[in-house]
């Protein structure tokens, strides 16, 4: 009799990881100190602020440090090394918010010495980046635009468009994969944490994207959309899963409010969640079943 109980007790644990492995939904973890989160681009508690945005006050930081190292200078006492003379006008600073610093990341975005999307608030990564291009020209390494920095940034750079200043995802597209450049792809990188729908090698439009933790990681490969369903609830965690397109198992791209509203705070179980539905819409009209999916890092 204790050995049938253990059997069907070992059976049973068996059907639980069998049945998790088929449907997804998102997990439910507590925020972290940035100092402590993992580096890897799957891992449920990496902050939003930390790949994809400026700081702002009350918001979580990507570099403490930097941050504090930012507020530090600010309020340290001038000096010839790393203050501005009392009388040089400072046209852009920490703290700042507006169009006009937009522009400024727009621009320091080609210059390569940002990989966020602007937001418009002037912030800990900006901040560095200002500084950065001061001391490659010369200038007083600062932090912060004065009339001779702004200057030399518009005279390095060019009028950032408007899709350059409001781009459509917030991470920064990868290079596609080169099994995404023949047919209909959805090309889904781990790296850039960013899905690409492509045909014949054009990129048609892209979208920010969050993956499994390392408990229930998305699989990685070439796949077939199996099948779609416009309105599904996982049947394991009772979770809505809208727009779903399933490509491996249980594994789908689809919508979820819950990075929509925590961003990389949380995680799947496994699917490819967007949080864009209005994106994700056209999308799903877009697909067909049969698409290729690949998903790499």
């Amino acid at each position: 009799m204790q050995r049938q109980r253990v059997i069907i007790r070992t059976i049973g644990v068996a059907t639980a990881v069998a049945l998790a492995a088929t449907a997804c939904g998102p997990q439910k973890t507590e925020p972290v100190a940035a100092s402590s989160v993992s580096s890897s681009p799957t891992a449920g508690s990496s902050p939003e602020a930390s790949p994809s945005t400026d700081d702002k006050p009350g918001e979580a930081s990507a570099s403490p440090s930097a941050s504090a190292s930012a507020s530090a200078s600010a309020s340290a006492s001038p000096s010839s090394s790393s203050s501005p003379s009392p009388s040089v006008k400072q046209i852009m600073a920490n703290g700042d918010e507006s169009e006009q610093v937009r522009e400024l990341q727009a621009r320091l975005r080609q210059l390569k010495l940002m990989s966020v999307a602007p937001t418009g608030f002037y912030g800990s990564k900006t901040t560095a980046a200002v500084k950065s291009f001061q001391s490659k020209h010369g200038l007083n390494g600062t932090g912060s635009v004065d009339e001779a920095t702004w200057k030399k940034i518009q005279s390095d750079s060019k009028k950032p468009s408007a899709d350059e200043l409001r781009p459509a995802t917030v991470n920064e597209v990868a290079a596609p994969d080169p099994r995404c450049m023949q047919g209909r792809v959805m090309c889904i990188s781990k790296e850039s944490r960013t899905l690409a729908w492509m045909i014949d090698g054009k990129v048609v439009s892209t979208m920010d994207v969050r993956f499994g933790s390392e408990n229930t990681p998305t699989r990685e490969g070439v796949f077939d959309v199996g099948w779609k369903a416009k309105e599904w609830t996982s049947t394991i965690y009772h979770t809505p899963m809208p727009y779903a397109m399933f490509f491996s198992g249980g594994q789908a791209v689809h919508f979820s409010a819950d990075f929509a509203a925590r961003g990389y705070n949380g995680a799947s179980h496994g699917c490819v969640n967007v949080r864009d539905k209005g994106k994700l819409s056209a999308l799903f009209d877009q697909v067909q079943v049969g698409d290729k999916v690949v998903v790499y890092w």
